[in-house]
């Protein structure tokens, strides 16, 4: 099965074909924000851009569905949508440094590439939710343990999938090879996927908010 998924992931069509919709994706998604959803906030924008911009269709069907003023009613389920993007912003741009650098520039082994990815990731999925807070006037010390508890189940499990994933199907490939972009991108998407019940259960049981139901931005 592994070898099969990396020898079609290898055809530069493939790579050619996901970076196309991808990039007609995020176009879909300015348009929206300009012409329907101008109230939506820089942050959340932001988050939505980068959800798009890793996972194309896949990203803009949560937005369409979950993000947007138009949704007919909010459910938990869509607030783990949003919650999960957010945590996914962040990460997803910390997995793509950390394998850029330890693949392309350290060349290291899987276990030290599965590692420095990893704090990567974790790294800038804190950053992300802890920066906000303390914009907000939350003490850093606050900010950081709230972080850590909101944030951790997540961006493990997340990172888990999408780094056993990458490193399953690229093998030894570098940064010269198609299937080390197409089998990060296919990774990307499937951690944004394995979290979401994750971050259902966190909106469930209290332990994070979700992002704010995005009807609430419209009406203020």
């Amino acid at each position: 099965m592994r070898q099969t998924l990396a020898i079609f992931l290898s055809q530069p069509a493939v790579l050619i074909v996901w970076l196309a919709l991808s990039l007609v994706s995020v176009a879909i998604l300015i348009r929206d924000f300009r012409r329907n959803n101008p109230e939506i906030g820089p942050l959340m924008k932001v988050v939505w851009a980068l959800t798009v911009l890793y996972s194309g269709p896949v990203g803009l069907l949560i937005y369409w569905t979950t993000g947007r003023k138009q949704i007919p009613r909010d459910t938990i389920w869509r607030r783990g949508w949003r919650s999960t993007a957010h945590c996914y912003s962040g990460c997803g741009l910390g997995e793509i440094v950390g394998l850029i650098l330890a693949v392309g520039i350290l060349a290291l082994g899987t276990m030290p590439t599965a590692l420095v990815t990893f704090a990567f990731a974790f790294t800038f999925g804190i950053v992300l939710t802890l920066g906000p807070l303390m914009h907000d006037g939350v003490p850093f010390g606050r900010a950081m343990r709230d972080s850590l508890v909101s944030e951790t189940a997540s961006i493990v499990v997340m990172e888990v999938v999408a780094i056993g994933v990458d490193l399953w199907l690229s093998g030894d490939a570098g940064l010269g090879d198609v299937l080390f972009w197409t089998a990060m991108m296919t990774s990307l998407t499937l951690g944004l996927v394995a979290a979401w019940p994750v971050n259902v259960a966190l909106v469930y049981f209290g332990v994070k908010e979700g992002m704010h139901d995005p009807r609430e931005m419209a009406k203020a």
